[in-house]
């Protein structure tokens, strides 16, 4: 069981895609991603398996919830440097998680 202290380990923030790009050298249909999580955190990159449930139209300007602290990571010739939080919809494919309504970019979730 995890406890509340391991919880609070993980920085989880708010941040809008700011830039969708096709990443064709992907094992698995992929996008990567430009995540703007404002002045404390920066720009970060991220690959995320979405190409089923969204277009590069849809993603541009979202928020999402991402996992800011995690070491980069590797992902075929590409580097992410977040992790993109998502849930599987009925189609077993990747649907976002976002927030409800309007937030401040860079937030943490608690």
């Amino acid at each position: 069981m995890a406890t509340i202290e391991e919880f609070n380990n993980l920085d989880i923030r708010v941040g809008k895609i700011i830039e969708v790009e096709d990443f064709p050298k992907a094992r698995n249909p992929s996008y990567k991603l430009r995540i703007d999580f404002g002045e404390d955190v920066g720009i970060k990159k991220s690959c995320a398996q979405l190409c089923t449930n969204y277009t590069k139209e849809d993603l541009k300007g979202k928020l999402v919830l991402c996992v800011v602290n995690f070491p980069p990571r590797q992902i075929g010739s590409a580097t992410s440097e977040v992790l993109t939080l998502g849930l599987p919809g009925k189609n077993k494919h990747c649907v976002l998680i976002q927030p409800e309504r309007d937030v401040e970019i860079g937030g943490k979730l608690y």
